[in-house]
């Protein structure tokens, strides 16, 4: 590691009575005194310059004609200005679009999320309402219901296609057959 320094500063008076500063180091290394201002190297020698020459006719001609605005450029030129500023206004027309949509299927989504949270109560409240015991109970004491007797019920197989074949019309008032035990 290299050893710190230190340094302070002594104002002492030289001969003609000012005050004069010294700074001491103290440790094993020793600043470098600044360098010395370089002094100025004589002048070169300039070169002798050259008087300009007036440009030929030829040149000056040559200049004029590429200074000049050829008419079909200027109309490329403004034709191509007036296509950036029709795409330019597109463009932001499409956005303006974009945003605008975007914010009616934003504002459709959350009436559709209402809608259907508004749909799931009113079913869930349906499904409570319905009391499947109040049913038995006036489907059988109102309107004189009940329960088949062994008789009554007729099994058959279930065919193994998803259709049936009908082999005979079903009579106009709707009654295919009537049972010999029921009781007018």
């Amino acid at each position: 590691m290299a050893a710190r320094r230190q340094t302070s500063t002594r104002r002492q008076q030289d001969s003609t009575g000012r005050s004069r500063r010294q700074t001491y180091v103290y440790g094993n290394t020793v600043r470098q005194p600044a360098e010395a201002p370089s002094r100025r190297e004589p002048a070169r020698r300039a070169k002798p310059v050259k008087p300009v020459r007036e440009p030929s006719r030829q040149v000056r001609k040559n200049r004029n004609r590429a200074l000049r605005l050829n008419p079909a450029y200027v109309s490329f030129l403004a034709i191509a200005a007036l296509c950036a500023v029709f795409v330019c206004v597109q463009y932001l027309q499409l956005q303006t679009t974009i945003q605008n949509r975007s914010e009616s299927i934003t504002t459709l989504q959350e009436e559709l999320a209402g809608l259907t949270e508004q749909n799931n109560t009113q079913y869930n409240a349906v499904l409570d309402s319905v009391n499947l015991e109040d049913i038995r109970n006036r489907a059988m004491n109102e309107m004189g219901m009940v329960y088949a007797s062994q008789g009554q019920v007729v099994e058959y197989e279930s065919p193994s296609g998803d259709s049936l074949e009908q082999l005979q019309d079903i009579p106009k008032d709707g009654i295919l057959a009537q049972s010999a035990n029921t009781a007018d």
